[in-house]
């Protein structure tokens, strides 16, 4: 991967020089990591890409090409001649190693690339030693390296074939050497020494392998941290479902006394009866809370999450029926093989074998069927309070119209009882506050009990679950349960005060008919906004339960698909071995057959046939009927007349003459269109006789 990354860099730029070499450097470092602890790792049994010597023909090739890279960064840089020449000079050299070392397990192409980079860097470093040589006025030297490069280059060039180019370095080297071999015949007039008296190239090994550290990366993650043994893991497993308990359980007495606390204040119309002086306009905790509700999406947002949960339900019931659907297919199935079949149909029952999943359907349809009463809950509390939503969604102006109006109250605001009673509401204000992060705190608390479970496996053998579990959830959620307590206690004491201060309250102020309607109105009102903020957090969550909830019944579900696959193929399997074994059950031994049908003394020939009658024949008709052996010739009945003694069938044969045909010229008649055409001959032709042929031979 690191010489993926280093391959695709930009060559051009500053950047893409060093992300190259970097990457390049740490690809070295990996493969030599590899060469030296090889061994180590896989003793018997290795592929030839993790052999030691390939590792180190990899290891050196990455090394050469970063070494390149930094050339490349020496020359853009536009370094001193006599650094640049060393820094190709050992690119030469890990170049020439790493063609040493390869092997039939590196791929052909690279040969090509190898051999000719070799020479090319070795005459990169004659041509800047060359420079070094002109700046010092040594022209011969000079010419003597320029003529090496030049060689140098066209041998890269014959090496490396389609593979690299060497063009623009070959018509550099050519033109120097040209200026300064005619330099040197006309003013310098210096010997050329012979390139093996020059002096070595120095080298400068920049590139370097580094090693791998660990994490090889920022955002590495250790696919086997999780990783505990099954004991282990089922422990965390229950601790986690005891987890979830106690913070359900804390979370929903929170919850619950909180809403009990808005219900007693919603029926005291608190705070708005202490802030309606004027009797005509809005309290201003009501503008407040009217503000809050838009700002959460208002009676618009309520109505798309309620609308969006049939779906969300649908969805999960389908997958779910589905699921179950499949299981009583396949267990009917097998109860009709097994009803056809009866003791031979020896495979274990599907309700046997279901009992897990049916067990694992049994609870999510639990779980559906309590989350479907949650949202009728949910659905029947909105259309309580849907016209308290519709008007605090509107406008001030619109609200304030909303709002039955009433004379002014002749409480006086600065009576003990209305001072008393805005000191408990900031008391209630503080309390939720307060129980807002209690919440998030039992919310947000996690525990690793992996190292405490494996500490008791590794001392014990065994682990007590429930005795860890215990000790380590009352350490942890104690402090935060009685924190919940003393709130609710608080809460107790909190609502007695409030009640009796709003009963003398209630005795100093004069209302009328209308301030009744009034006081009515703000009332549902305060309480439609608590039931807003309820009813959101309710389908916020309702939700992501769906959503959470949909994977596993999928998963379920695959778990379904794969079980009735695996015993469908079991149930084909045990079909045919029955069928088989019903094809080859022998139906029993064959009846005896009486005496009559071939016994002793019966006998075993059939009675005599008469022979056919003789009826006379046609001659032809007897040559017809004439059997003949298969294959035989038609004349094969035939039987020549002996040979007379001293014949010699080499001999010319006397042929009769040739019969004259009674027409003149020897030309037959014209046939006549329907005639048959006449010979003289007779009709019954002469038998045919062994030298006697019926026609004469010409």
């Amino acid at each position: 991967m690191h010489s993926q990354i280093a391959s695709v860099q930009s060559l051009e730029s500053d950047e893409g020089l060093k992300k190259a070499a970097r990457h390049f450097q740490l690809s070295a470092g990996i493969y030599s990591y590899l060469r030296d602890h090889v061994y180590t790792l896989t003793p018997t049994i290795r592929t030839p890409d993790i052999e030691p010597d390939v590792l180190s023909t990899l290891s050196a090739i990455m090394l050469a090409q970063a070494q390149e890279v930094f050339f490349k960064k020496a020359v853009m840089d536009k370094m001193k001649s006599v650094v640049i020449a060393k820094i190709a000079n050992q690119a030469h050299d890990l170049y020439a190693d790493a063609l040493k070392s390869c092997n039939e397990t590196i791929p052909k192409d690279w040969y090509s690339i190898l051999a000719g980079k070799t020479p090319y860097f070795q005459g990169e470093a004659e041509y800047h030693q060359s420079l070094v040589c002109k700046a010092a006025k040594n022209f011969g030297e000079e010419i003597s390296r320029l003529r090496h490069a030049s060689e140098l280059i066209e041998a890269a060039h014959n090496r490396g074939g389609l593979s690299v180019s060497f063009k623009d370095t070959a018509a550099k080297i050519k033109r120097n050497y040209d200026e300064s071999k005619k330099d040197n015949d006309f003013i310098y007039h210096e010997r050329v020494p012979d390139v093996g008296s020059l002096a070595a190239i120095g080298k400068a090994p920049i590139a370097k392998a580094i090693p791998p550290s660990t994490p090889m990366g920022a955002q590495f993650t250790d696919l086997f941290e999780k990783l505990v043994p099954l004991s282990v893991h089922q422990s965390v497993t229950s601790f986690e479902n005891r987890k979830a308990e106690i913070v359900n359980r804390e979370i929903g007495k929170l919850r619950s006394k909180t809403e009990f606390l808005n219900g007693v204040l919603s029926t005291f119309n608190l705070p708005a009866a202490i802030e309606d002086i004027s009797g005509n306009n809005v309290p201003p905790s009501l503008l407040e809370k009217s503000r809050n509700m838009q700002q959460q999406g208002g009676l618009h947002a309520l109505d798309q999450m309620i609308s969006e949960l049939p779906e969300l339900l649908q969805r999960n019931k389908e997958i779910l029926d589905e699921s179950i659907r499949l299981l009583d297919k396949e267990q009917s199935s097998d109860d009709q093989m097994r009803g056809q079949f009866k003791e031979r149909w020896t495979r274990v029952p599907s309700q046997q074998l279901t009992e897990p999943l049916r067990a694992e359907a049994a609870k999510y349809k639990g779980i559906l069927d309590n989350a479907i009463q949650a949202d009728h809950i949910v659905k029947e509390k909105y259309n309580a309070h849907k016209d308290g939503f519709i008007l605090m969604n509107k406008s001030e102006s619109d609200l304030a119209k909303g709002i039955p109006t009433a004379g002014p109250t002749a409480t006086p605001q600065g009576s003990s009882a209305v001072k008393e009673l805005r000191q408990l509401l900031d008391q209630v204000n503080s309390m939720k506050k307060e129980r807002d992060v209690l919440e998030q705190q039992i919310k947000e608390t996690t525990l690793d009990m992996r190292p405490r479970f494996l500490e008791a496996l590794a001392a014990d053998g065994a682990i007590d679950e429930e005795a860890i579990s215990t000790q380590q959830l009352e350490q942890t959620y104690g402090v935060l349960s009685q924190q919940a307590n003393e709130s609710s206690e608080r809460q107790d004491a909190l609502l007695a005060n409030i009640e009796r201060t709003n009963m003398q309250f209630c005795k100093e102020k004069q209302s009328n008919a209308g301030a009744q309607k009034r006081e009515e109105m703000l009332r549902k009102l305060a309480a439609a906004y608590d039931a807003f903020m309820e009813l959101l957090a309710n389908l916020k969550e309702g939700t992501k339960f769906y959503n959470d909830l949909t994977p596993l019944l999928l998963r379920f579900q695959s778990k379904a698909t794969d079980f009735v696959f695996a015993r469908k193929t079991e149930k084909e399997e045990l079909m045919k071995d029955l069928q088989q074994n019903i094809v080859n059950q022998p139906t029993g031994p064959t009846p005896a057959a009486p005496s009559h049908h071939g016994g002793q003394g019966a006998s075993r020939q059939p009675p005599p046939r008469p022979p056919p009658p003789s009826v006379q024949q046609p001659q032809y008709q007897q040559q017809q009927q004439q059997p003949q052996q298969p294959y035989a010739p038609a004349y094969s009945q035939y039987t020549p007349p002996p040979m007379p003694t001293g014949y010699n069938p080499y001999a010319p044969m006397n042929y009769p003459a040739q019969p004259q045909y009674p027409y003149p010229q020897g030309q037959p008649p014209q046939q006549q269109y329907g005639q048959q055409q006449q010979y003289p001959y007779p009709q019954q032709q002469p038998p045919y006789q062994y030298g006697n042929p019926p026609y004469p031979r010409q």
